[in-house]
């Protein structure tokens, strides 16, 4: 005689208790989290995003200093003027010649700005990457060399800007080295490249201490599997080191872009004012406040801040979409017959590299 065997689902109750807990628990830790972040972003707030919206609003102005009828005074006062600040940037008749031919002021700093920065970023990243390296290597007085790299980085850009100054002077040192009287400090070309050597001595041991921490975190074995396989130098620093190192090296040059492209001090206190080959936009922004001209720096700077922040987002969006945490693609479902042939399979150091990036 068959029996038949009922078997009954399993309570949700217990599930469903659990779930409320856990979520429950989330929303007090997200509680906790908006707690602790609040006064930071607070002190964000009042230091940042109160100025951005003052220079937003101050775009929109522009100062009347018209002479008082009455007693002849300069009678001080602002008015709105709608976009007309922002329209006087790519329509204005302050023409300049600089490094790139005769043209508007504001496209000549426009272009010393990109073309600054692209240089000086390439450069430093060349040099971080080879100090990094150097860095990361075990060596008698190691410790003396990472301190000695370090130090360009830790000293003020505006003593910096002196230094080299002295260094770049017709009768510097580096007219001395090359013995060539080359006018590093006038308008030319020449200037120039000083600003890029400056800022890249300066500044390549950020990326180079950056870079230092992300290859610490790449495990030996991995090195030493791809020597087994036979793997080059070249094909380890390729196929190992860069893929492993690239979120920490995508941070550090989006930092130094964003910093570039905000420079102000190195060029105003090494060269000066007036030197149309090396004025970037924060220099001619500045510029614009000491002539009184309050709305147009203020259409200035928000030119170059839009200008940041889109280089910030396409700059993520093409180098750095592991770095934000977007979802890698989807793998393909293996079959049960290709599994057993992968699990069997031997394992090089360069897929165990493929595997942890």
């Amino acid at each position: 005689m068959a029996t038949a065997t009922a078997v009954s689902k399993p309570s949700t109750a217990t599930g469903d208790g659990h779930k409320r807990k856990k979520n429950a628990f989330s929303d007090g830790q997200g509680r906790l989290a908006w707690m602790l972040l609040a006064p930071t972003l607070l002190v964000i707030f009042v230091m940042a995003g109160i100025p951005v919206v003052m220079s937003i609003r101050e775009s929109f102005f522009a100062n009347d200093n018209a002479p008082d009828p009455t007693t002849g005074l300069i009678k001080q006062g602002e008015s709105f003027v709608g976009i007309k600040n922002f329209a006087q940037i790519f329509t204005s008749t302050d023409v300049v010649q600089g490094n790139w031919g005769t043209m508007n002021r504001f496209w000549n700093a426009f272009l010393n700005t990109s073309m600054i920065t692209i240089v000086c970023v390439v450069i430093e990243t060349v040099l971080g990457v080879a100090m990094a390296l150097i860095m990361s290597k075990a060596f008698r007085g190691r410790g003396f060399v990472r301190a000695g790299i370090l130090v360009p980085w830790a000293i003020p850009t505006i003593v910096s800007a002196l230094m080299w100054k002295l260094i770049f002077d017709a009768n510097g040192v580096m007219n001395k080295i090359l013995g060539q009287q080359i006018l590093w400090l006038s308008d030319t070309f020449s200037s120039f490249w000083a600003i890029v050597i400056a800022d890249s001595w300066k500044t390549a041991p950020f990326i180079g201490l950056l870079t230092l921490a992300g290859l610490q975190t790449i495990p030996a074995e991995v090195y030493e599997a791809a020597k087994v396989d036979g793997a080059s130098a070249i094909q380890q620093f390729t196929q190992i080191t860069l893929p492993m190192v690239k979120p920490t090296l995508v941070v550090a040059v989006l930092f130094r872009t964003l910093d570039t492209l905000r420079m102000f001090d190195l060029p105003y206190g090494m060269i000066g004012p007036g030197k149309y080959r090396v004025e970037t936009l924060s220099v001619f922004a500045y510029q614009e406040t000491q002539a009184t001209r309050f709305g147009s720096a203020a259409a200035y700077s928000m030119v170059l801040f839009i200008y940041v922040l889109l280089v910030a987002y396409l700059f993520v969006r093409v180098l750095g979409a592991d770095v934000i945490g977007e979802k890698a693609p989807k793998k393909k479902k293996v079959k049960k017959n290709d599994r057993n042939d992968t699990q069997a399979a031997p394992v090089s150091g360069i897929e165990l590299a493929g595997g942890a990036h």
